[in-house]
Parts: C-alpha cells; structure tokens; sequence
C-alpha cells in the first residue's frame, strides 16, 4: 500500500509539473497531495474524501490536512488535471494493445434509489431516468460508456444522461484508434451507416447481430466476439466494486467528478498488477 500511496502521488506531481501548475508559497498541502487524497479515496474508500483524509493524516502521508470545505474546493479547481491523466494513461495502454481488438458498452451509474428521485437535489430532469435492458431494471442517474483494451484497460470513456440510448453514445467516441483495430459491441450498436464510415478509417465495428440482421457475421467473427465479450463486461464490475452503494455528493459537478476518480483509479489499478 505504501509503495502504491507513493507512486500516485510521483505521478501525480511530474503531471502538475508537466502542465506548469505552482504551489503557492503559503499552501498547506501541495496540488499533488490534494490529487492523492482524491484517488485514494476513490480507489480504497469508496470515494469518502473525509475517510481518505483522516487515513492519509493518521498515517503521517499528509500531517499538515486541510479541512474539507477548503480541500474540496483545491479539488475543483484542478479537476482537468485528472481527466489529462486518465488521457496519458490511456494513450500507454493503447500503444499496449498488440492485438488491437477492443469491446464497448454502458454500465448505469444511479445518483439515487427509484423512490428517491422526487426528492434528489443533483438530477432533476426526466432525461437522467434510463433502462438497463441486460439487468432489466430502471435508474435514475448517468450512464457511463466505456472503450476498453482487449486485456480490459480503459481507453475511452464518457458519461451522458441516463436515457440517452447506446446507438447515441457510440457517436460520442473518438475512436482515435490505429488502422485495422476491431471494436466489439452488443446489439444495440448495429448501426450500419456508421459501420461503413468507420471502415474507410479503417477501423471494423463489430456488434452482435440480431437474428434479421441483413448483414450476418462469419463464424469467426462470431467466435471472436464470444470470446472478447466478457473482457467489457468485467472492466465494468471491477469498477462497481470501486463505487459505494451510494455516491455521496451535494452537485451535479461533483457527483460526475466523482465517477471520473473511479474511472480513473481503475485506470490506475493496472499499475500495481
């Protein structure tokens, strides 16, 4: 654990050094400190900063600790710094990716229970209530969709309202991906014209095919897809297991950082493997 505590925070710091971010000369804690406190939390205490605080204090890692309303507000005002690093993270698993196969798919990310959402401050609009067909269920909240490395890695990922449809949100992707890379879907992404669009890129969308499709795969291509399926699927209950069984945050902004620090803690997780 603690070489893991120090090599976020090395990383942390070479990135705020990289992007020209200085320390003010009176500051309490450094803007890498606050960046640990913040993946720590996400990645051992299930995004509780305060739970994060107090270890990170008792543990002698950070004795001179802000209070929270002050930390929170470090914490916003470098937020970018977390998606630039989810971003050089990627980029290296990309360049890893021998085999240039890679799988996409959406997990629900609920802000409140069903019964909750007349009285959830955060989300407030008949937009955020979405249907999860593969769990049969409905939810109120943001739906994270995700672009995953054939060995799970993430690669791409964003969050939209929760009833904004899968054949939507592949449109959201870059795709900034080498020519000839396959990426495996379900069926909710058979969308032909941009499969044709993505071919003269040279990238290969594969979704499962409904039984009328007029476009069937091989059977290889079959047996590829079965093969690599699983791969989303997990990528998406490791970060469950991250995710408490309820996000706490008092605005929409922070919520959705939140899930950003899951995201990327997950990232980061394949640093220690």
């Amino acid at each position: 654990m603690d070489d893991e505590i120090l090599t976020i925070f090395c990383i942390c710091d070479d990135l705020l050094k990289t992007l020209g971010y200085t320390d003010h000369p009176q500051a309490v804690m450094s803007n890498a400190e606050v960046m640990l406190v913040a993946i720590v939390a996400a990645r051992s205490f299930g995004g509780n900063i305060a739970a994060a605080c107090r270890w990170l204090n008792t543990s002698h890692w950070i004795p001179n600790m802000l209070r929270a309303s002050r930390l929170n507000r470090r914490l916003h005002r470098i937020k970018d710094c977390f998606l630039t690093l989810f971003a050089i993270q990627s980029a290296t698993w990309k360049t890893q990716c021998v085999s240039q196969i890679f799988n996409v798919d959406t997990f629900p990310i609920p802000v409140c229970d069903n019964i909750r959402i007349k009285r959830c401050q955060i989300y407030q609009d008949e937009i955020f209530r979405g249907y999860k067909a593969s769990k049969r269920r409905y939810f109120y909240g943001l739906k994270l969709h995700l672009l995953v490395s054939q060995s799970g890695k993430p690669i791409e990922f964003f969050l939209t309202p929760g009833s904004t449809s899968d054949t939507k949100g592949i449109l959201g992707f870059d795709l900034n991906l080498p020519q000839g890379s396959i990426v495996i879907a379900d069926k909710a992404y058979n969308i032909y014209w941009y499969e044709d669009l993505l071919a003269e890129y040279g990238i290969k969308l594969m979704p499962i095919r409904k039984k009328n499709s007029k476009r069937p795969h091989e059977p290889w291509e079959r047996g590829l897809q079965w093969l690599n399926r699983q791969t989303i699927e997990t990528s998406g209950s490791l970060i469950n297991q991250y995710l408490p069984s309820s996000i706490h945050a008092v605005t929409a902004e922070g919520f959705e950082l939140k899930v950003v620090l899951f995201v990327l803690a997950f990232s980061l997780s394949f640093i220690f493997k």
